[in-house]
């Protein structure tokens, strides 16, 4: 080996007897020899026959991040070169696979003009390929659980995912697997391939990656290739929408979105939602499209803020109001028999009653503020009505709507603000009351009344325009007369 170099050897996927002869002559003469980690087979083995190995495993536990240790072993390096001409430094399985810190290394080296050569030995992939009797040559996809990213995969393709490490690692390499497989998809943990008397495997759904107690540094997963039947592609997939605004609240993104929080964006969303009514209302199918696009962009702003946080992100929005769905719908993705929309209903307020109590909300009053008034107490009364606490027939809610007349009429006399404030509200919570026991639903009828109220006031505006008048300069007589000729147009 020449003066100030390096030489990355590969201690292959086990122990001893899967590391190259040339390899193993190499070690033995070696002046000092780093192993990248000693939790591997082969280290253990070495030391019995008298090498002496340190290792960069302290890193882990002084370093927060994968990324971090990675760098410090390459810096590590790259210093003892300046006392140690001849630098073994020793990786699991082959040098050039899986193994983040060799191009690190060979790049920071070039820099230095350091010499890195590479002594190549048999990878954890070979023992994998071994372990699951696959032919690599079919088409295989490999990845780092590290650095995972749901767009780089392609479920029609066997894929291998390498270092799964440990159980939290698993559970974010879940959750992007989830992007583009069922929770339900087969798949096989290998944990130690090529080790004699260690290797295991094991073959589970999904959704329990995570559980599996025995996920260590000597784990990976195998997903094989999937089909039409397991596997739902979406040919528009929100990732377009999540990555323009992922780019819009990035660093060097849009300064007004990177103002907004969940608070300032309130307004923005409830404003959305009235435009998707309007447009329903208008029967306007293009105007509808256009509106309900500009109502996802409103979630997928928060889902991304969320992330932002990491409390969730859109997957997960996506994911829990599916679960959701299912388990709302006995009746089509369960065993459970109705026999029309009622029983539906009923069905839906007893499981959904059940999941608020697993969650401790246990009050019937558990509805939104921020819903419009009369839809709220129409709410409000529906929950009341279903435990037994209404009036048995519509002649009781229309004597209470003459009671709060009166009642509002005696405030009114008596000139008490806080009072007839206190009336009318009473007034209107009787008056839902009424159109509920008559199915009239009151936030339609209120919204209808004030756009035919819109239609003929504007009426009024035109027969002033045409006589050339301001409003103003009309009396009232005089728009009485025309509000009552709106009513035929």
């Amino acid at each position: 080996m020449a003066a100030g170099s390096i030489t990355v050897l590969g201690l292959g996927p086990g122990g001893l007897g899967l590391i190259p002869m040339e390899s193993l002559i190499l070690l033995k003469k070696a002046p000092l020899i780093i192993a990248r980690t000693e939790k591997h087979p082969a280290v253990s083995e070495l030391r019995e026959l008298g090498l002496k190995i340190s290792s960069f495993d302290f890193l882990y536990e002084e370093k927060g991040t994968f990324e971090s240790v990675y760098e410090a072993i390459v810096q590590k390096l790259l210093s003892l070169t300046k006392d140690n001409p001849e630098i073994i430094y020793a990786v699991p399985g082959h040098p050039l696979v899986a193994e983040t810190t060799v191009p690190l290394l060979k790049e920071a080296a070039n820099a230095k003009g350091i010499n890195v050569s590479i002594l190549p030995a048999m990878s954890c992939l070979d023992a994998i390929y071994a372990a699951l009797a696959i032919d690599p040559t079919k088409g295989i996809v490999v990845k780092d659980a590290l650095v995972l990213d749901a767009q780089e995969l392609t479920p029609a393709l066997g894929l291998i995912i390498t270092q799964l490490y440990d159980r939290r690692i698993a559970s974010e390499v879940k959750l992007t697997l989830m992007d583009k497989y069922p929770d339900d998809y087969e798949v096989t943990l290998i944990q130690a391939a090529g080790v004699k008397n260690m290797e295991r495997k094991e073959t589970i759904r999904l959704y329990e990656l995570d559980r599996i107690p025995w996920i260590d540094h000597l784990t990976s997963l195998y997903l094989p290739p999937g089909t039409a039947q397991n596997i739902q592609q979406t040919e528009f997939p929100l990732d377009p929408l999540t990555n323009v605004m992922r780019t819009l609240l990035s660093e060097n993104g849009c300064p007004w979105d990177k103002e907004q929080t969940h608070e300032s964006l309130k307004r923005y969303l409830i404003e959305e939602c009235y435009e998707v009514i309007e447009a329903i209302e208008e029967q306007n199918m293009y105007k509808l499209c256009d509106e309900l696009g500009d109502l996802l962009l409103q979630i997928v702003f928060h889902a991304e803020l969320a992330d932002q946080k990491h409390s969730f992100n859109m997957n997960d929005v996506i994911e829990a109001v599916t679960n959701k769905m299912i388990r709302r719908h006995p009746h089509v993705f369960g065993e459970v028999h109705v026999e029309n929309s009622d029983e539906v209903l009923v069905n839906w307020d007893e499981i959904k009653k059940l999941e608020k109590n697993a969650q401790g909300q246990k009050t019937l009053m558990d509805i939104p503020r921020g819903l419009p008034a009369l839809y709220r107490a129409e709410k409000v009364q529906n929950r009341a009505a279903k435990v037994g606490f209404d009036w048995p027939n519509i002649k009781e809610p229309w004597n209470k709507v003459q009671e709060e007349l009166k009642e509002l009429e005696t405030g009114i006399a008596n000139g008490d603000l806080a009072n007839i404030r206190e009336e009318i509200g009473d007034v209107l919570f009787s008056v839902v009351n009424v159109s509920r026991f008559l199915k009239v639903d009151p936030e339609e009828a209120l919204q209808q009344t004030i756009v035919k109220f819109i239609k003929r006031f504007r009426f009024i505006e035109k027969e002033a325009q045409k006589q050339e008048l301001e409003l103003q300069e009309l009396s009232l007589e005089e728009m009485d007369k025309l509000w009552e000729k709106a009513k035929n147009y």
